[in-house]
């Protein structure tokens, strides 16, 4: 028999209801964030990024695809990866079925990794996705919009992230090389560091090497042939564009997140 508290459907109602209100006003306080990120003051680019993608060499500019708007996903993808980030892949399982929603309201969608575009075109093909999706090697992209670290800054303890200052060193219980300890990662997977030692390890690198690049999102707008930086979000500021959180969030059981690293890519299920 369940442990879970059991009611009749009145008292399910009545909580449900109260509920609702709770709900509503979330919704509302959602809009006026929204609101309020639109309002941000534009910080025009002055650098001149360049990228590679399907259509060759790429400019800043390019990216947005004659549209004025441009939404770039950061994804953990490092030129050491020998797979994309399990993480960034959830969430961009999701971007194939917006991109045309978003291209006929005047928005493009692209993902943005260091990653050679070759790699990046191997595990694209892979995963059976079709949105753009460039590469900036060697560029400062990442870089100046938090989504990237050099060793330096990571070793310093206080590197900059979600607009503050982290330390993004590997925990001292973690093994630096890519091994580690199966028992050791089993009975701590559901500490952080390990769960980022878990993802590390299914990217072919070590807690270091995975951590240098960073997940995030950043809007763009190009106007009167300038492009301005309008917002980024990082961290738990992207829960929102997890497809699969926001229906956990409506199961019976939730996120569930005491199994630890309990997603794959897509294609490492045994069923799909």
């Amino acid at each position: 028999m369940t442990s879970h508290k059991v009611g009749t459907r009145e008292e399910w109602l009545a909580d449900r209801l109260k509920l609702l209100d709770a709900e509503k006003a979330l919704t509302r306080r959602a809009d006026e964030l929204a609101k309020w990120r639109q309002e941000l003051p534009w910080v025009p680019i002055n650098k001149d990024y360049r990228f590679e993608t399907d259509d060759g060499p790429a400019s800043l500019d390019d990216l947005f695809g004659g549209r004025s708007q441009l939404l770039v996903y950061h994804f953990m993808f490092g030129p050491d990866y020998t797979a994309g980030c399990p993480s960034c892949s959830a969430i961009a399982d999701g971007f194939d079925g917006i991109t045309g929603h978003l291209a006929n309201h005047d928005v493009t969608l692209c993902a943005v990794s260091r990653v050679p575009f070759a790699k990046l075109q191997a595990y694209k093909q892979r995963m059976g996705w079709s949105f753009p999706w460039a590469s900036s090697g060697a560029t400062d992209f990442n870089h100046d919009f938090q989504a990237a670290l050099t060793e330096e800054q990571q070793q310093s303890g206080a590197a900059e992230y979600n607009f503050g200052a982290r330390d993004m060193r590997p925990p001292s219980d973690i093994s630096e090389d890519a091994s580690g300890s199966p028992e050791a990662s089993e009975q701590l997977r559901d500490d952080t560091g390990w769960v980022v030692y878990d993802h590390a390890t299914s990217c072919g690198v070590n807690w270091a090497t995975y951590m240098r690049d960073l997940p995030g999102v950043s809007a763009f707008v190009l106007e009167d042939g300038i492009v301005y930086h309008t917002y980024s979000a990082y961290a738990r500021g992207l829960d929102g564009l997890w497809g699969m959180y926001q229906w956990l969030d409506r199961a019976p059981r939730g996120r569930n997140e005491t199994r630890g690293t309990w997603f794959r890519r897509h294609d490492e299920y045994d069923t799909f």
